[in-house]
C-alpha cells in the first residue's frame, strides 16, 4: 500500500531530523488511530524504540483494547493512571469555590494524558505521537491542548476510512481497526454525536460530494467553528 508506505518513510524522516536515535511514544487508547500510529512506528522505528503509555481515568471499560494491541506489537508499555491527577485538579476547583463546567470535565483528562505523555517521553528520550486523523480534526473531534497537540502527526492528512485501510494492511487485529470509537462519557457513539458518519464525512472531505444539504451545513458549521484549533496562537506582531 502506498501511502502506508510513504507514511512509514516520512516517520523515517522525521526521526532522522528532529531526533535522531529518540524513541517514538504513543498514548494507546485501544482504539484504531492509536494502534495504526503505533504499527506504523514500529515499521519505520523497530519494536524497541516505540512505546505505548495507556492511561485510564479511574476504570477504562475498554482497557483490553489497548493491551491487546500492546502485545500484537509486543511493544513496551506503561499503564498510568490519571485518576488522581484529574481529582487532584476539580478538587482544588471546588475548593477556590470555581464552578466546574461539563465540558472542562471533559477536557481536562486529555490534556492531562498530554502531559503525562511529554512526562514519560522526557524521561525514556521520547518524541511524542499525534494520534488525530483528518476527519476528527475537520470537525473539531478533539481537545486543544490535549489529543489535537504532539511532536509529530502520521495521520492527520488521512481520513478515517484511510486509516482503517493502512490498518488492515498493517495486519492489525479487526477488532480494533472496526471497533466503534465512544467518548467514554456519554456512551455514545463519534458518529452519534456528530449526527453523521464518516463515511459522509469522509466523502466530502475528499471529493465535496454530499447528498444531504442539512448534514452539509452541519459540517461545514462544525468545521469553521472549529479551525482555531489547528492554528498558532495569535501573537502580537511588533513593528
Amino acid at each position: 500500500m502506498e501511502v502506508k508506505e510513504q507514511c512509514i518513510k516520512w516517520i523515517q524522516d522525521f526521526f532522522e531530523e528532529n531526533g535522531k536515535g529518540c524513541n517514538a511514544i504513543i498514548g494507546i487508547s485501544g482504539g484504531k488511530d492509536s494502534a495504526v500510529v503505533a504499527a506504523l512506528c514500529v515499521e519505520a522505528l523497530g519494536k524497541d524504540r516505540v512505546i505505548g503509555v495507556l492511561m485510564p481515568n479511574d476504570v477504562q471499560s475498554d482497557i483490553e483494547y489497548a493491551k491487546l494491541l500492546v502485545s500484537h506489537l509486543d511493544i513496551k508499555h506503561y499503564i498510568i493512571n490519571i485518576k488522581d491527577a484529574v481529582n487532584g485538579v476539580l478538587d482544588q476547583m471546588i475548593e477556590s469555590d470555581i464552578e466546574i463546567s461539563q465540558q472542562t470535565r471533559i477536557n481536562l483528562p486529555p490534556r492531562i494524558r498530554m502531559s503525562v505523555l511529554y512526562a514519560v517521553g522526557q524521561s525514556n528520550n521520547g518524541r511524542v505521537a499525534n494520534n488525530c486523523n483528518l476527519s476528527e480534526d475537520w470537525v473539531g473531534y478533539s481537545t486543544r491542548y490535549g489529543d489535537s497537540v504532539g511532536d509529530f502527526s502520521p495521520l492527520s492528512n488521512l481520513t478515517v476510512t484511510e486509516v482503517k485501510e493502512i490498518g488492515r494492511s498493517l495486519n492489525l487485529p479487526s477488532e480494533i481497526v472496526d471497533k466503534v470509537p465512544i467518548d467514554g462519557l456519554s456512551e455514545q457513539s463519534d458518529e452519534e454525536k456528530l449526527g453523521f458518519t464518516y463515511e459522509v464525512l469522509d466523502r466530502y472531505i475528499r471529493t465535496g460530494e454530499i447528498s444531504d444539504k442539512k448534514t452539509k451545513d452541519r459540517i461545514d458549521y462544525l468545521h469553521d467553528l472549529n479551525k482555531f484549533k489547528l492554528e498558532l496562537m495569535p501573537s502580537f506582531e511588533y513593528k
